[in-house]
């Protein structure tokens, strides 16, 4: 197969870029692929640095104001288009999906589109784009219920869940990790609650601190939280200094590798009410061995088996938030059983072998509908 994967972002690109750097890496050994990005975005780097890859210096220029660089980028695409005879175009959000389309050859290439978050999918825009589309795939099944009752019913649907690399986000050894969590407190029995899933305000990391808050005096002080990501905003840090909480939390930064961070955690969280699906964070450290307090929010609960290798909250209740984390410091013997199920629940459905063979299916299966 004759292979383009596309991305607007022209900064870091989040879940977007892992993804397509992830197939592309995997599918060029056996299959031709380009990726189109913006220069100078981290997918458009990582590209490059993947052996047999070809890559178009291609930018996504979105907005009205915008009119005569979107013109340009579409007379650059098309003639990339018209010149390779793609198999297949799969893009990766609406910037990238609305230029592909209206740069598309007279002979079209099949056209995959991977809804990638939980935003709306309504208006004339996307049922336009659904009429031209051939095959979706949703990273969860709650996705793929969602559009299912959307225009892009007419399409294949199917769900393949996000892959990571679980040898590289495998347990550390016991004295290692005792070395990172010393790190953060020299108190064995206080319970390290973290995240590397950053610090958009919908990650639910402040609902997190508003439950703790809650906490008898004594629970506060056996509960420290890591929370790895781009600085809060001074406004955010207020609100956590109200809660009388600057002890209780720490906030690492974006970190170049966050497994010294997860290593040290008892226990994870990803608490999201906006935007999320599946979560490559939550994942990740599954992986690591490293039971996971999730809310039930779009695809999150279809991360663990609750009570076996996670915890499952209402989306923003605080209530039963601030219940979790209570018996969490109650009841900590259970947590390295839960760890062990964690990870083995990754080895078994999580692994990147997984995720891009089922990804190569849908697309096999999509060129043999013709």
């Amino acid at each position: 197969m004759k292979l383009l994967f596309t991305n607007f972002h022209s900064g870091d690109g989040g879940g977007h870029t892992t993804y397509i750097r992830t197939l592309a890496a995997a599918l060029a050994a056996r299959h031709e692929i380009h990726v189109a990005a913006p220069p100078g975005s981290r997918l458009h780097r990582e590209a490059r640095a993947l052996p047999g890859v070809f890559v178009l210096d291609q930018p996504f220029p979105n907005g009205l104001g915008r009119w005569r660089a979107r013109g340009r980028a579409r007379q650059q695409l098309a003639r990339y288009l018209r010149e390779h005879a793609f198999d297949i175009i799969h893009v990766n959000g609406s910037a990238d999906h609305r230029l592909v389309l209206s740069a598309m050859p007279a002979k079209r290439p099949a056209l995959v589109w991977t809804k990638h978050n939980s935003k709306p999918v309504r208006g004339i825009g996307h049922w336009l784009r659904a009429r031209r589309t051939d095959q979706v795939i949703a990273v969860c099944d709650y996705t793929r219920r969602e559009l299912a009752a959307t225009a892009y019913r007419r399409c294949r649907l199917s769900t393949v869940h996000n892959g990571i690399d679980i040898d590289h986000w495998s347990p550390w050894p016991a004295e290692a990790a005792a070395t990172e969590r010393s790190r953060w407190c020299a108190d064995d029995g206080m319970l390290l609650l973290g995240s590397n899933a950053g610090t958009a305000a919908y990650k639910g990391w402040m609902d997190l601190l508003e439950a703790v808050a809650s906490l008898s005096p004594d629970q506060r002080q056996r509960l420290r939280i890591l929370i790895a990501g781009v600085p809060p905003k001074a406004a955010e840090l207020e609100r956590v200094a109200a809660l009388g909480l600057q002890d209780n939390v720490v906030f690492p930064g974006v970190l170049a590798d966050p497994r010294p961070l997860v290593a040290a955690l008892d226990a994870g969280f990803v608490l999201s009410y906006d935007v999320e699906t599946i979560s490559f964070a939550c994942r990740e450290m599954m992986a690591m061995g490293k039971p996971v307090l999730l809310s039930d929010y779009a695809g999150l609960p279809e991360n663990v088996e609750p009570g076996k290798d996670g915890w499952l909250v209402p989306v923003r209740d605080r209530s039963a938030i601030a219940a979790a984390v209570a018996k969490l410091l109650e009841e900590r013997e259970p947590l390295p059983a839960m760890g062990l199920a964690a990870r083995e629940h990754a080895e078994r459905d999580f692994g990147l072998p997984l995720f891009v063979q089922r990804t190569e299916a849908v697309y096999q299966a999509l060129l043999a509908a013709g």
